[in-house]
């Protein structure tokens, strides 16, 4: 009978114990996922001496690999100095737009440099920068052609747009017949052969295509009064780090940095 009772005491003792020790690690795990969540991770990357970026690579002239295979473009530089500021190295990412957000939530990176939208919806899961690009819908013609000067003037004329994109919404909600394209260098042919009037698109686009093409027969004719910004984007909880970063980019617009990179792959400041 004393072996009986002796040996539920000991089984009984070990099932304690074993609870206790489960208790234990799950408390254990519980403060390190505690300790993780309210890490700075502005304090990790100063400690670490890199900062890890998201991008895409394939987005020129914001992001993409030149004839030497070297990742470069607009939104890479403009990373790439705010890193420099910082004094830390930048460990770029690339990632297809498609898996950008999930890339970063998953914590692959530490901040996105991909044009990302200032949106509402966007605000609300997400932190981002001051905006380092402001754009705008212009109009844009055949560099002969006189009779558009204006949004409105479009009333009547054929406009080449993507059907589905807003700016096409735009060209229909000014009175324009609209021309499927499926993109935007489709659209240029079509002004550029008198095949249709004129094509409203994203300033950024068209200053880029003039860029590389200074001898096009397009221009510019109007601009809308509703302006697209673009940032940095982070997951939400990192307020050191965002301030950090503005502060940085308050300093590139102060003493002229982000207008010279601005006018280096678009011809004008694209930064305000």
């Amino acid at each position: 009978m004393k072996k009986i009772f002796l040996t539920i005491f000991v089984i009984t003792s070990i099932i304690f114990s074993l609870a206790a020790c489960g208790t234990a690690n799950e408390n254990s795990q519980e403060e390190k996922l505690e300790t993780a969540e309210g890490e700075n991770l502005y304090d990790k990357i100063k400690e670490e001496g890199g900062i890890r970026v998201g991008t895409e690579g394939t987005y020129p002239p914001f992001t993409f690999h030149d004839e030497n295979g070297e990742l470069t473009g607009y939104d890479v530089e403009v990373a790439k100095e705010v890193a420099k500021r910082l004094g830390l190295e930048v460990e770029f990412k690339e990632t297809q737009w498609d898996a950008m957000f999930a890339g970063l939530n998953s914590k692959r990176f530490d901040m996105i440099a991909n044009q990302v939208g200032i949106k509402p919806e966007r605000v609300e899961k997400y932190d981002f920068s001051i905006p380092y690009t402001v754009s705008t819908a212009v109009v844009v013609v055949q560099k002969d052609n006189n009779d558009i000067q204006s949004f409105e003037d479009l009333n009547g004329k054929k406009a080449a747009q993507s059907l589905t994109s807003n700016y096409g919404e735009l060209a229909k909600a000014n009175g324009a017949e609209l021309v499927g394209v499926e993109g935007f260098n489709q659209a240029i042919e079509l002004i550029t052969s008198n095949r249709v009037d004129a094509t409203i698109n994203d300033k950024l686009s068209v200053l880029d295509y003039m860029k590389q093409k200074p001898d096009a027969p397009i221009k510019i004719v109007a601009e809308s009064d509703d302006a697209a910004e673009s940032a940095f984007m982070f997951r939400k909880g990192n307020e050191e780090l965002v301030e950090a970063v503005n502060e940085v980019l308050e300093e590139m617009k102060q003493d002229g940095t982000l207008a010279k990179l601005s006018e280096k792959w678009f011809g004008e400041d694209v930064s305000e």
